[in-house]
């Protein structure tokens, strides 16, 4: 009776064992692409006084163009 017991546990031990999960962690075999297709758009508002105004009208060749 008592090998008949050892037997069971030796069998359900050794069935145990066989059933561990496997967690595998690997690289992917292409290489991560990021799509970012991103517009950036924005506009400049200048407010100037009049006096500042009528120098840059007279006067185009303060920021000389290179």
């Amino acid at each position: 009776m008592k090998i008949v017991i050892a037997m069971l546990l030796v069998t359900g031990i050794s069935g145990l064992t066989g059933c561990t999960p496997r967690i595998e962690v690997a690289a992917p075999k292409e290489p991560i692409t990021i799509n970012m297709n991103v517009k950036i758009e924005h506009e400049i508002h200048i407010k100037v006084d009049k006096d500042v105004e009528t120098l840059l009208k007279n006067r185009s060749d303060l920021f000389g163009a290179e």
